[in-house]
């Protein structure tokens, strides 16, 4: 099995949609740290488990500058962000989401 991963950041704001009073109700924004996870059994015909451009510009591309709310259909929480980003690359198994230091996602998807 091959393994790579690719980090990027990507500034974004967001707010949340909540059950309770918080801060976090308001519109804001973060300097997220992303990591996405990929593997395969046999390296594509280019000798790769998938191009990091790919990654890049699927993930960092579609995210980097906006705001959340209107690209996601969904309340756009760390733990939603990673479960959206293992959805947009067929190879990817995992992804880490960290908004802010100290709080970070991760969404494993689910082999059975």
């Amino acid at each position: 099995m091959y393994y790579v991963s690719k980090k990027m950041e990507i500034a974004a704001c967001h707010h949340l949609n909540l059950s309770y009073e918080s801060k976090c109700q308001n519109l804001h924004g973060h300097n997220w740290h992303i990591e996405v996870f990929c593997k395969a059994k046999e390296l594509n015909a280019d000798g790769m488990v998938c191009d990091f451009k790919h990654i890049k510009n699927k993930i960092h591309g579609y995210l980097d500058h906006g705001n959340l709310n209107k690209l996601l259909p969904f309340n756009p929480t760390a733990e939603n962000i990673a479960r959206w980003i293992t959805k947009q690359i067929p190879e990817c198994y995992k992804a880490t989401v960290q908004e802010s230091d100290g709080n970070t996602a991760t969404y494993v998807v689910d082999e059975e």
